[in-house]
C-alpha cells in the first residue's frame, strides 16, 4: 500500500541521538489512551511506535509507553485519562475524538497529541487547525465526514439495492452527524436505509440478529472503534449471508471485507508518533498545526468481490487506490 501524505509544516526531523537520551536519569513516558480494546488495535500501536522510532525514540530503551484501554466501553475515558495525568505521564496520545476530549479534561498542562476522526475545531480539541493553541495538537483524520461519498460508492456497485442497512454505535459522539449526513445523502437519490444500534456486546448480537431478519442488499458501517474491534464478526456475518458491504476502513477489507473508503489511519498513527516526538524533543503543541490527509482511499478486496458474485464497474476499479486479489 502507499503511504499517504499527510499536509505538515514538518520540515526536516533529524533523529535524536539515542545514547545522550538514554542516559538521562528519568525516561519519558507517553500515555497511550485508546477507546478500543488492545489486541485488535496493535497494528495501530506499531505504527505510532514506528513514528516515534523514526524520531529517535525506542519504546523500553529510550522512552516509556503505558497502555490505557477502554475496550469499547468510552465512559470509562475520563478516569483513564485522569489516571494518565497523576501518573505524571510527559505526554498524553489519545486515540479518537472521545479519548481526546476525555484527555483535555484530565490536564491543561500536560502536551496531548490526538488523532481523530472528526474536527477538532468543531470538538473544542484546539482553537484552529493551523494555530491548535494550548496543549493539544494531533492528526485529523476525517473519517466521520464521509458517509455520502461512502454511500455514493456503495450505489456504484450494488445500484438495485432497495435497502441499505446502516450499523452506527449510539455513544459515538459522532454518530447523530453521520447519520444525518447519511440520510440527507439517501433522501436525495431515493435510496432507503434503515438504521441500526450497537455500543453494546448484546446490542451488537442483537443488530446482526436484526440484520438477518431484514436481509437488507448491502450494509453500511459507520466510523467507531466498538464496531472495528469486531470486524472479523462484521466480516463473517456479511460473507455468510452474501450481504456486500462498505466500511470506512481498510483494516476491515484486509480481514475479508468487501471495500473501504477513507484516509489511511494507519499513516495517520505514524504521524501522531511523529508529533510525540517532536514534543518529546521541546517542541510545543501549540506551536505544531494540526496535520490533515490529503488523499482518501478506495480500498477493494476482489476475492470478496468474486465469491458475493459481483462485478465491480470499470469506474469503480480505475478509482481504487488497491486492489487486493
Amino acid at each position: 500500500m502507499k503511504r499517504r501524505e499527510f499536509i505538515a509544516l514538518l520540515g526536516g526531523a533529524a533523529a535524536w541521538p539515542l545514547a545522550a537520551h538514554a542516559q538521562q536519569a528519568a525516561m519519558p513516558v507517553v500515555g497511550f489512551l485508546h477507546q478500543g480494546a488492545s489486541e485488535p488495535n496493535q497494528g495501530f500501536v506499531a505504527k505510532f511506535r514506528q513514528g516515534l522510532r523514526e524520531n529517535g525514540y525506542l519504546d523500553g530503551l529510550n522512552v516509556m509507553i503505558e497502555f490505557r484501554w477502554a475496550e469499547g466501553h468510552y465512559e470509562k475515558l475520563p478516569a483513564l485519562a485522569t489516571d494518565l495525568a497523576r501518573r505524571g505521564v510527559t505526554i498524553i496520545f489519545a486515540a479518537y475524538r472521545p479519548a481526546a476530549l476525555a484527555a483535555k479534561s484530565a490536564t491543561t498542562s500536560l502536551p496531548i497529541v490526538f488523532a481523530s476522526g472528526s474536527d477538532p475545531v468543531e470538538a473544542g480539541l484546539v482553537a484552529s487547525l493551523n494555530r491548535p493553541g494550548g496543549n493539544v495538537t494531533g492528526v485529523n483524520l476525517f473519517g466521520g465526514i464521509l458517509a455520502a461519498k461512502r454511500l455514493e460508492l456503495l450505489r456504484e456497485l450494488i445500484p438495485k439495492a432497495d435497502l441499505i442497512a446502516v450499523l452506527v454505535n449510539p455513544a459515538n459522539s459522532n454518530a447523530e452527524v453521520n447519520i444525518k449526513e447519511l440520510q440527507s445523502a439517501a433522501r436525495g437519490v431515493g435510496q432507503r436505509i434503515e438504521v441500526l444500534y450497537a455500543g453494546r456486546e448484546h446490542e451488537f448480537d442483537t443488530a446482526l440478529a436484526t440484520l438477518e431478519h431484514l436481509a437488507p442488499g448491502a450494509l453500511f458501517v459507520s466510523p467507531d472503534t466498538f464496531l472495528q474491534d469486531r470486524r472479523d464478526q462484521i466480516v463473517a456475518w456479511a460473507a455468510r449471508h452474501n450481504v456486500p458491504t462498505i466500511y470506512y476502513e481498510r483494516v476491515f477489507v484486509d480481514a475479508g471485507g468487501l471495500m473501504s473508503y477513507g484516509p489511511d489511519n494507519y499513516d495517520g498513527l505514524r504521524w501522531a508518533g511523529v508529533y510525540a516526538a517532536r514534543i518529546l524533543k521541546g517542541q510545543k503543541p501549540a506551536d505544531l498545526p494540526v496535520l490533515q490527509p490529503t488523499k482518501f482511499e478506495l480500498v477493494i478486496n476482489l476475492k470478496t468481490i468474486k465469491a458475493l458474485g459481483l462485478t465491480v464497474p470499470d469506474k469503480l476499479l480505475v478509482a481504487a487506490d488497491e486492489v487486493i486479489e
